[in-house]
């Protein structure tokens, strides 16, 4: 019994591996901004489809943070900036450990804040 349009391959539950990778490349970036995420995208990308997305996602994210710290910082000339800093690390280690402690139980995580840059 066949359904047209369906090619019957399910998306595979993702390994232990792949979970650790993608926990690696969503909870590095709270110490090493966008080099884990990076590394795990470079590294893993032809692999599993589980760490490819997730990568990508953590990597869209550290950019967003890189821009969102570039504003921030010249704003820092009209004093919102000073208010800004904080609450933007604050925001992101937050998210960060959201996503890590998600992809970590085999969950897909999206951030809810993001530029998606990379496909």
């Amino acid at each position: 019994m066949s359904v047209e349009g369906v090619s019957g391959s399910y998306p595979a539950v993702p390994t232990s591996d792949d979970k650790t990778m993608s926990m690696i490349a969503h909870a590095g970036g709270i110490f090493f901004g966008f080099l884990p995420a990076l590394v795990v995208y470079l590294m893993k990308k032809d692999d599993s489809t589980f760490v490819k997305e997730q990568s990508t996602e953590a990597l869209n994210f550290q950019i967003t943070l890189m821009i969102a710290y570039v504003v921030a910082s010249v704003l820092v000339f009209v004093l919102i900036g000073l208010l800004l800093l904080p609450l933007i690390w604050v925001g992101s280690v937050i998210l960060m450990i959201m996503a890590a402690i998600a992809v970590n139980n085999g969950q897909e995580y999206r951030y809810p804040v993001n530029i998606r840059l990379i496909k």
